[in-house]
């Protein structure tokens, strides 16, 4: 019964994603129509919208004002990163991480997509202060859009070539979260960050405790957001940590009720992967074509970002995979052939969200990249690449069954 309830999860998993990247396409085309449409400017007002949340009417009152592009990228978007770490703590707990010997290779593969794409970004910008910043904006994978991609080669796939491509993608996203912890954070508030330790020592307490009641949760969770946000610290990754939060729970043999944290991953994963990610993509892919050349895309930032998302993913994925199964590390997925596993790593390049998250975070303090920002450009047209390349290498590679 097990079993089939992990397969049943999964096919739904990898369903919600393929459709989620059709949304993701859909939203970031429809981005690019507005912006260079006679409704361009009005599309820019949208997302300049102030919005602010104060509470208390006293000089301490807590005051939030963000106009309606940062409430997207630091709001909805903590949302996607509380999903993202719930879902990593289930597959730590008893998921594809919780056996060591499946997530070797899918771990040194992932290790090479961030390593190598960075590394070309570097070496093409290094000569540019400002422009270098971004050197984090290749390594990410957008999860939903390559498994959407996937899902248009056919039936044929092998299961384990999917779960190969997601766990590398989790991967990728935790590599995310510590790019995002170390790199990008502000001048710090002393009182936010204790009133973020408290809150996440609260969490930690409920946790080890047993307590399974979601609002007590969600409340400090929101405290957490809130201190983070005014820490320095980016606020997505309150969302993380109230995700590795949530508990588990009781998990008694003969019983195949829902624990807390499941119940809530398939509560979330829909709005994330339906509303949220495409409502990010319709915020951030707008990218004005007024006096943009050709060329414009072979210099600086856009060809840093196109090179590492194109090239050093494929090299570092794949050739690290290679390496790792010549080096008797790890083994080929079973059913899954070297011009699949070639594809996938192509499939690794389609940066675009998590790409467009860290390009908003790398340029946002101002300066002429912060104004222009070229990194869009870039990561539209690396991902796009990617994804057309990678569905051809897998379509060619992936025999249709007979029907």
């Amino acid at each position: 019964m097990s079993d089939a309830n992990d397969r049943t999860s999964l096919q739904n998993f990898f369903t919600t994603e393929a459709i989620g990247g059709m949304l993701l396409l859909a939203a970031a085309i429809m981005a690019m129509i507005l912006k260079n449409s006679a409704y361009g400017d009005n599309y820019s007002a949208f997302l300049e919208t102030p919005v602010a949340v104060t509470i208390g009417v006293m000089d301490g009152a807590l005051d939030i004002q963000k106009p309606l592009l940062l409430w997207i990228n630091d709001g909805l978007m903590a949302i996607f990163f509380f999903m993202i770490g719930m879902e990593v703590k289930r597959e730590i707990l008893i998921g594809q991480f919780s056996d060591v010997k499946q997530t070797i290779l899918p771990i040194i593969a992932g290790i090479g997509g961030i390593a190598v794409p960075a590394i070309c970004y570097y070496l093409l910008t290094a000569d540019n202060p400002e422009a270098i910043q971004g050197w984090a904006i290749p390594t990410a994978t957008d999860i939903a859009f390559a498994l959407g991609i996937l899902a248009l080669v056919g039936p044929g796939v092998p299961i384990a070539l999917k779960l190969f491509l997601m766990t590398l993608a989790i991967i990728d996203d935790i590599g995310a979260l510590a790019i995002i912890a170390f790199f990008f954070t502000s001048k710090l508030s002393i009182t936010a960050i204790i009133v973020a330790g408290i809150s996440v020592a609260a969490l930690i307490t409920m946790s080890m405790r047993g307590v399974t009641r979601l609002a007590p949760y969600i409340f400090v969770g929101l405290i957490l957001w809130v201190s983070v946000l005014k820490s320095g610290v980016h606020a997505t990754l309150a969302g993380v940590i109230l995700g590795f939060c949530i508990p588990m729970g009781p998990r008694e043999p003969g019983r195949e009720t829902e624990s807390p944290l499941q119940m809530l991953i398939h509560e979330v994963h829909p709005w994330a992967a339906f509303f949220i990610l495409p409502l990010f993509a319709f915020a951030n892919a707008g990218i004005s074509l007024e006096g943009m050349k050709l060329a414009d895309l072979f210099t600086g930032v856009p060809l840093a970002i196109m090179v590492g998302l194109f090239v050093g993913k494929q090299v570092g994925v794949f050739g690290f995979s290679w390496l790792a199964i010549k080096m008797k590390l790890c083994e080929l997925p079973e059913g899954v052939s070297w011009q699949q596993l070639y594809g996938a790593a192509m499939l690794c390049g389609v940066g675009f969200t998590m790409s467009l998250f860290i390009g908003s975070l790398a340029f946002e303090e101002g300066g002429v990249l912060g104004t222009t920002r070229p990194d869009r450009l870039g990561i539209i047209a690396g991902s796009l690449l990617a994804g057309i390349a990678g569905f051809v290498v897998l379509k060619l590679a992936t025999p249709n069954p007979k029907t």
